[in-house]
């Protein structure tokens, strides 16, 4: 079975965790010449820190403008209609090549952003932007399955206990992951271009969807917080905030053994953004070895900044978190989902629809 960037995510993850001494670390500073401006961002929900931005706003005396999106789809589809202001947008890989070949974003200036440098280098120069041209990382993590333990009290290991579980179950709406999932499952590559092998997972899917009561957005961990859903297909991190937060043993995450989504999420500035150098200024602002390990620590979404590792400003809970930090023995079931170009995207859309007809969504 081929697995797209398996040997990426191999690189990626098997890396030693250092600690140091963190009292070297010096405060970020803003660049002198942009008070009174304005920084426009379209981020994913719940995907920052409480005082990321406030802080932001302080050090550079400017007012951001904070929006968000629940899929690479929506975001991408609202920029592709013309931007209408933003300047900092956190496409994931596949979206930031297909942006990119599409004009979409604009070329960044790596000498405004010296803490490039505190990136895992393994992280830099990646597949789907070569030399960085377009994009840093932001955070990464992993689509897998949160879940109520008392519904599951010996665990959830296999796709099957989801697809078998009689109770309630939610999906996500992240039609690649989803396909990606069924045609592993299947045998296929997950980022298939083929009509066929992507009609059989579509397949594959109603067959298996019939506990399904909401393909959610980003708000999986809600619906599992409320108690209307058992389980819930979701990005690691939103399973991570609840498990955190209500300081119990209610909800557990796990990737199971078939497959699973390894994800890393970027920074980039999309076309006619009004102010791409205030934009830039956030990604060194974000880059910080402080600001970055403070974001991590409240979003619980695995980090890209060796700085931040090395500091010991992440927590050392968060870093022995498998469900933050995979270990390296859970690498073998996850894919990367990569660019499959427009016509293979149409497919996928047109068989995410009518996937949705059959579920009643």
């Amino acid at each position: 079975m081929k697995k797209i960037g398996f040997l990426l995510v191999v690189l990626l993850l098997a890396l030693p965790i250092v600690y140091a001494d963190s009292h070297e670390y010096q405060a970020w500073t803003c660049p002198e010449g942009f008070e009174g401006q304005t920084l426009s961002i379209f981020n994913w929900s719940t995907y920052i820190a409480e005082d990321t931005v406030p802080n932001f706003e302080d050090a550079c005396g400017v007012t951001v403008n904070y929006d968000i999106y629940e899929s690479n789809e929506d975001m991408l589809a609202r920029i592709r209609q013309g931007n209408p202001g933003y300047d900092l947008i956190v496409p994931s890989g596949g979206t930031v090549q297909r942006m990119a070949e599409e004009g979409l974003l604009i070329p960044l200036d790596l000498d405004r952003i010296p803490n490039m440098a505190n990136v895992i280098p393994s992280f830099l120069n990646p597949a789907f932007d070569p030399d960085n041209s377009y994009s840093l990382p932001y955070q990464w993590g992993t689509l897998g399955i949160g879940y109520r333990t008392e519904a599951f009290p010996d665990g959830i290991s296999s796709w099957e206990q989801v697809w078998n579980h009689d109770g309630s179950v939610a999906w996500i709406d992240d039609r690649q992951a989803m396909f990606g999932i069924a045609l592993t499952i299947l045998g296929y590559d997950p980022n298939s271009t083929d009509p066929d092998e992507i009609n059989e997972a579509r397949d594959y899917l109603i067959e298996n969807g019939g506990n399904v009561v909401t393909v959610a957005g980003d708000d999986g961990q809600v619906l599992l917080e409320r108690g209307e859903v058992d389980v819930a297909v979701e990005y690691s991190g939103d399973i991570s905030q609840i498990m955190w937060d209500c300081e119990c043993d209610d909800y557990a995450y796990a990737i199971p053994q078939e497959a699973g989504n390894v994800w890393f999420d970027n920074m980039a500035i999309p076309v006619d953004a009004p102010n791409p150098e205030l934009a830039m200024v956030f990604i060194d602002y974000i880059l910080d070895a402080k600001v970055g390990a403070d974001l991590t620590n409240y979003i619980a979404y695995a980090s890209p900044n060796q700085a931040s590792i090395d500091s010991g400003f992440i927590d050392e809970e968060i870093l022995n978190d498998p469900s933050v930090f995979p270990p390296e023995e859970q690498l073998e079931n996850l894919f990367a989902i990569i660019d499959v170009g427009a016509e293979a995207e149409e497919l996928y859309n047109n068989a995410w629809d009518e996937l949705l007809i059959f579920l009643g969504q």
